[in-house]
């Protein structure tokens, strides 16, 4: 499966499709005379794909990454949760998607990366949110360079029909993975971010964990002051350019 663009300008926000129609994305690309060092899926939290999403995907492009976001609300028409409707709308649109949708979803920027000269040792997976759990979940379906999920939740109890909690598929981890929580999530407990860790360390990949006092869910985020922890995210998104240095295979 292959994707199409409508645009061609290499460094800007794009809009893809597949040549099936099945899922659209979006894609962040260095610029033209900086060839990419390997391709990210991104994978958006439970809002869609926000002007958030979109500068984590310009912060990879600039860091030397492809960046390819699908839309997973694509099958309902949209692309980001109307922000009115705030987090409780959010968490209901959150519940329409499926496993089986969105393993077809992260197959086709899969694809659509090694369409691009990427093969799985050069790809990587990033989520937010449920996208974290997104993240866990895929990487345990491919065997890629990297994966790293920022607060994935889903850990004891499943999302969707066809996704595991992450408890039980950490030990099955093909790709290395890192997980970024924060101590005080009211989402995800402390007790479950432990069990993620020593489940993690079963995998016969390497993983790592951190959790960050002070901080709760969405951390990352700097569009939401509420939830923002300036100093934990920037030592998270440190780390994860540095864990995507390390374990995707080089040029």
């Amino acid at each position: 499966m292959t994707l199409e663009s409508n645009q061609s300008n290499i460094g800007q926000l794009r809009t893809v499709t597949t040549v099936s129609g099945v899922v659209t994305a979006t894609v962040v690309a260095p610029a033209a005379d900086d060839p990419p060092y390997g391709g990210v899926i991104v994978v958006h939290d439970a809002r869609g794909i926000t002007p958030y999403l979109t500068s984590v995907c310009e912060l990879l492009a600039q860091a030397g990454w492809l960046a390819v976001a699908p839309h997973l609300y694509h099958r309902d028409g949209i692309a980001e949760v109307d922000p009115t409707g705030g987090w409780p709308s959010a968490v209901t649109q959150m519940g329409t998607l499926s496993g089986p949708g969105i393993v077809a979803d992260t197959d086709a920027c899969l694809a659509h990366l090694a369409d691009n000269g990427f093969g799985p040792e050069r790809t990587a997976v990033i989520g937010f949110c449920m996208g974290g759990t997104v993240a866990l979940f895929t990487a345990t379906r491919h065997a890629m360079g990297a994966a790293v999920s920022f607060y994935g939740g889903g850990v004891s109890t499943p999302y969707w029909d066809g996704v595991a909690p992450l408890l039980e598929s950490a030990p099955s981890l093909r790709t290395p993975w890192l997980g970024l929580y924060g101590d005080d999530d009211a989402l995800i407990s402390r007790a479950e971010i432990e069990a993620l860790r020593a489940a993690a360390t079963t995998a016969a990949v390497p993983t790592e964990l951190i959790s960050y006092p002070d901080a709760g869910h969405a951390f990352h985020s700097h569009d939401r002051a509420a939830v923002h922890r300036p100093e934990a995210a920037q030592d998270a998104w440190s780390r994860t350019l540095n864990w995507l240095r390390s374990q995707v295979a080089p040029t």
